[in-house]
């Protein structure tokens, strides 16, 4: 009988394959003495509370502002990167207890900051900024937190509104009680006919089961479920819709949309021209499903048949150090100084590789402005593992260019640009595999897997997208939403979606209710924006070279020092027009057609 393999502890764990987290602190000792700093330095900041019209004092009260963050940034990633290698270390959970508890509180200290440079007369700040040219710095700063100004309540209104946060963010915290605590799913069959418990964990196996009776029961038993939870989760989410337009309209913006947008600068074209260039395109994705139903050998495809693999190839046993040269042949267009980098984060210790007992699940990129990046992988030799290397990398790299190129209030960029990067390696890998795989088959997996990608990143995100801004719509409208009416608007968006061919199953109607995203309003938009600025980006980088990669590093370089979709454009990307959405689908029709010559 073969030995059970025993997952490995930390301390079993080479240390090459760690993270070099004691750069930032050689001890918890060292940390102690910062944190005991950072306690003492907080506080002094009250000092400069009714002061600010006064130019020094404004310069003063940034740069203490930005030491004091600076230092709460890298106890705060020090404390969750040690928590997060071993959760069940005592010692490091409670370092991350005491950081973020005293970091809400740190807030709190300079809370006055904002209201008061909003109540400064008309012109203060461009005075101050011309009587000491070393504010320059802060203008973009300054100037984005003035342009709220119309949108900033009065001191008592702003406490107001903080007070009722919680209540506000009562209907996404109802459904994920309900949802991850509360709901139960039935048992089904696996394909070896055992009892299996459905839980929202394994249907993401059993909707991609090649016996289509394991889907199909997976699929009815999941959707019956919160169907049986219509009335709760309705009101749960069209709740959380009138918080959002209730805060939408005590903001004096015009609609939801706007103060959701408006802030980064982003105008609500921009919204409206992802939603219209993809339903301008949708006879791409019904042409992908007409494929599907015909190389899977389906008389009708059904909603369950979507995630299923058409193509079955043998996955590929991948050791971490060949992943690193993958990914490196992947990413070389990109120029010896970026794959300098990469090298360099592998050598200097900023990925954390191999799972271990007690490590945190999944992968993320973080870091702070004083320490280098670092990536937090689960790395288990599959090729997903090598594009998730490439991925968080992405992140890292960003991060890189932009900490050692901008001050601190302008090293983190924004969530409209912050999976760009990430995806364009991605786009550039899975480019470089596809042109450079001999087995046939495994060339139309990963051609498949673009297109998956793709189809879910771009196509269905978008579909997200507009469900969200119809029902927001209807709500701003005074039209009350039931059960029923949000069944029917997602019923005849997956019919306008997938086409003539694709039988819409009524459990699909309720998909809507499972989705935490719509908790965070108008936020899944930027998946579909995300892919595309990425596609459009490794495109110009494959064919244009040098002078592609230079204004690609610029954007890397510019993180938050202007409004994302300004500094896309100057990196050539413009996503208030619809050609960058307009190449992926390109692009999705270029696959379509290299599956339908090679099968």
């Amino acid at each position: 009988m073969s030995e059970v393999k025993k997952l490995k502890t930390r301390d079993e764990i080479d240390s090459m394959y760690k993270w070099n987290v004691e750069k930032m602190y050689k001890d918890s000792a060292l940390w102690e003495k910062d944190f005991e700093k950072l306690k003492a330095k907080a506080p002094e900041m009250k000092r400069f509370s009714g002061k600010l019209s006064n130019a020094e004092d404004l310069l003063c009260f940034l740069e203490s502002n930005v030491e004091v963050l600076k230092l709460l940034d890298k106890l705060l990633v020090y404390a969750h990167l040690r928590a997060d290698e071993d959760t069940a270390k005592a010692q490091f959970q409670v370092l991350k207890n005491k950081i973020d508890t005293y970091a809400a509180e740190a807030s709190s200290v300079t809370a006055f900051f904002i209201p008061e440079l909003l109540s400064l007369p008309e012109g203060a700040v461009d005075e101050a900024i011309y009587k000491l040219p070393e504010l320059k710095v802060y203008e973009f700063y300054l100037k984005d937190i003035l342009s709220q100004k119309p949108h900033t309540l009065s001191i008592e209104g702003e406490k107001l509104l903080a007070s009722v946060s919680d209540c506000l963010n009562a209907p996404g915290n109802i459904f994920g009680m309900l949802t991850n605590a509360d709901m139960t799913f039935p048992s089904i069959k696996d394909e070896k006919g055992n009892e299996i418990e459905l839980t929202e964990g394994n249907y993401s196996s059993f909707i991609k089961s090649k016996d289509r009776r394991v889907r199909k029961d997976a699929f009815e038993a999941l959707f019956g479920t919160y169907k049986g939870f219509r009335n709760t989760l309705t009101t749960a989410l069209t709740s959380s819709t009138k918080n959002f337009i209730f805060n939408a309209k005590t903001r004096n913006y015009a609609t939801a949309l706007e103060s959701s947008l408006k802030p980064n600068n982003i105008p609500v074209e921009v919204y409206n021209n992802v939603v219209d260039t993809i339903n301008n395109n949708l006879a791409s994705l019904h042409k992908y499903v007409s494929l599907k139903k015909k190389l899977l050998g389906l008389d009708e495809i059904h909603m369950y048949d979507l995630y299923v693999p058409i193509i079955d190839a043998q996955e590929d046993h991948i050791e971490y150090e060949d992943a690193i040269k993958i990914a490196l042949d992947g990413i070389k267009p990109l120029g010896q100084e970026y794959l300098n980098i990469f090298k360099e984060g592998i050598s200097e210790g900023w990925i954390d590789v191999f799972e271990n007992k007690g490590k945190r699940g999944g992968a993320y990129s973080w870091g702070c402005y004083d320490s280098m990046p670092y990536v937090l992988l689960n790395y288990n030799y599959q090729l997903n593992d090598v594009s998730t290397l490439a991925h968080e990398m992405g992140h890292s790299i960003h991060s890189y260019y932009s900490r050692k190129t901008q001050p601190y209030i302008y090293s983190e960029y924004e969530l409209f640009c912050a999976e760009v990067a990430s995806t364009t390696n991605e786009c550039l890998l899975i480019d470089y595999l596809i042109k450079n795989e001999n087995d046939k088959k495994k060339r139309l997996f990963l051609i498949n897997q673009q297109l998956e990608g793709i189809r879910t990143t771009v196509f269905r995100q978008c579909m997200f997208a507009e469900f969200e801004k119809i029902t927001h719509e209807n709500i701003e409208q005074g039209n009350p939403l039931s059960p029923e009416d949000l069944c029917k608007i997602y019923h005849d968006l997956n019919v306008k979606y997938f086409g003539a061919e694709m039988v819409v199953d009524e459990e699909i109607d309720m998909e809507w209710s499972r989705i935490p995203h719509f908790y965070n309003d108008f936020y899944v938009y930027q998946y579909t924006t995300g892919f595309a600025a990425a596609n459009s980006f490794s495109k110009m980088i494959v064919e244009e070279g040098e002078s592609a990669v230079e204004r690609y590093k610029e954007f890397l370089k510019s993180g938050g020092s202007d409004y994302p979709i300004n500094i896309l454009k100057k990196a050539g990307v413009d996503m208030t027009t619809p050609k960058p959405l307009e190449e992926t689908i390109r692009r999705f029709d270029e696959l379509l057609e290299m599956l339908e010559k090679e099968i």
